[in-house]
């Protein structure tokens, strides 16, 4: 599978999967080792994956074709470079060429190469569910937003800088959201619909009044990791590489900062009683902010917290609880009004049970994205091997197991019932029965991985993104409607 990443002041890189949109996007730009969220790791098992198809798995970074490979104490005597032909050797090797012979095997390559060519038809012929497929851009799409008070409207944005609003209905453009100059990794609507915000790689933020089509401000931050509009108010909230989280009041941009410590805020959520907000750091800490004070309110680390970056946070409808995911693979559940953790949910890797040979690498896994049911006490937790957990919250157990083939990029609940929805690295969208661990249906559509999607409030439409550059719009059919 192709991966794609984000362009950064230079050429497009290759890359991969999510924690958070900016997690597959930030993993070209340099981050590694466990410190990875979605993109780096889906990058490597991406990798991983090409380089056994080579068989270069368990080669040392010098053992790629053509690499000397020395043993011990063994000295070089002396190095002979072979370069190319001279016109004695191109003529004494014309000599043995046999061309009646050659023009006899040409119909045999011609076969070959016609079987070759049919291939490359039917893996065209792709299975297409979506109704709608929003083609502008020009690179890989990682972000998207529907407008909350109509759900007609859909911002979506990508690695060609760019970041456009266009309706649902058939794709028709709206306006471009013009002036970023890095990948647009960050893209929402304000509750009530009437701004949309962007945000680029580089912390160049923009607001547009959407009925003007007109920018109304814009303000430039360092690396932005996430950004999420109050769920009531005209207020948007951001956090950067350098841990600082900024809130600011649009269109006006009064400006607060809620320093975390000295590492990424990799990611974030407003609380739905819109006083407070949980941020999750790359040291494995986490916040629980007063936004009216600028106070820490709650603080979750060492033992309480995780042992390495968070990669998603959410809470329940009521906000009395809040999970964390991490790439330590663990997802905690924690009192948001004691701050005080209540359970640890631990899945162990399917990959992790496979022996290891000697100079291969264990398959890395991680929660990549986690929410509340709002109907039944469950919650979903998607990891990176494709294990869709479902958890019994009253119980605080594991209830069903359900199995992708590829990496879960993110999940997301109906609001009014118990199903949740999945897109993953093979660019299907599933949807499943949480009470029965059954899946009720698949979308596909895709050439290459989802990075993101939307569902809208009557879980009618599906809206994803993709590294194939499109946009695309379902039609979710359910027997039971």
């Amino acid at each position: 599978m192709s991966q794609s990443a984000p362009r950064r002041a230079g050429p497009a890189l290759p890359a991969g999967g999510k924690g958070g949109i900016r997690a597959r996007v930030r993993a070209v730009v340099g981050w590694g080792g466990r410190g990875l969220t979605g993109a780096g790791r889906v990058a490597e098992a991406a990798e991983a994956t090409a380089a056994a198809a080579a068989g270069w798995v368990g080669m040392e970074p010098g053992e790629g074709p053509g690499a000397l490979d020395l043993h011990g104490d063994e000295e070089i005597i002396e190095v002979v470079e072979l370069g190319p032909p001279g016109p004695d050797d191109l003529a004494e090797e014309m000599e043995d060429v046999d061309f009646e012979d050659e023009g006899a095997e040409e119909p045999d390559a011609e076969a070959w190469e016609s079987e070759d060519d049919e291939g490359v038809e039917d893996g065209m012929e792709a299975q297409d569910d979506s109704e709608v497929t929003f083609s502008l851009h020009s690179a890989s799409v990682f972000c998207v937003s529907l407008d909350p008070k109509t759900n007609t409207l859909a911002v979506t944005g990508g690695e060609d800088d760019k970041a456009f609003v266009w309706r649902v209905s058939d794709g028709e453009l709206l306006f471009e959201c013009s002036g970023h100059k890095d990948s647009v990794t960050c893209a929402g609507f304000s509750h009530d619909s009437v701004f949309v915000a962007t945000g680029d790689m580089s912390g160049l933020i923009k607001v547009w009044r959407v009925d003007a089509k007109e920018e109304v401000w814009s303000f430039e931050v360092g690396d932005l990791e996430w950004m999420e509009w109050h769920p009531q108010a005209h207020v948007l909230l951001a956090g950067t590489a350098d841990g600082n989280t900024w809130m600011w009041k649009i269109p006006s941009g009064d400006c607060k900062t809620f320093q975390g410590p000295a590492c990424p805020a990799t990611c974030g959520r407003i609380l739905p009683d819109g006083k407070r907000a949980v941020v999750g750091y790359e040291d494995g800490t986490m916040r629980i902010w007063d936004l009216k004070h600028g106070t820490s309110l709650h603080v979750l680390k060492g033992q309480d917290g995780h042992q390495d970056p968070l990669t998603c946070v959410a809470s329940n409808q009521d906000g009395s609880l809040i999970m964390t995911g991490s790439v330590d693979c663990h997802a905690k559940l924690v009192n948001s009004a004691t701050g005080k953790v209540v359970c640890v949910f631990k899945m162990e890797s399917v990959t992790s049970k496979a022996p290891i040979s000697e100079g291969e690498e264990a398959e890395s896994n991680s929660v990549e994205s986690l929410g509340f049911c709002n109907v039944m006490p469950l919650a979903a937790v998607g990891y990176l091997d494709g294990t869709l957990a479902i958890y019994d919250l009253s119980t605080q157990s594991l209830r069903h197991k359900c199995q992708h083939e590829s990496g879960i990029v993110q999940l997301l609940w109906e609001e009014s019932s118990a199903v949740v929805y999945t897109c993953s690295l093979d660019g299907a969208v599933r949807l499943w029965d949480a009470r029965s661990g059954k899946m009720i249906s698949e979308y596909r559509g895709h050439s290459a991985e989802i990075l993101d999607f939307a569902v809208n409030k009557d879980a009618s439409i599906v809206v994803t993104t993709s590294g194939d550059h499109q946009a695309k719009v379902f039609c979710v059919q359910r027997p039971d409607r």
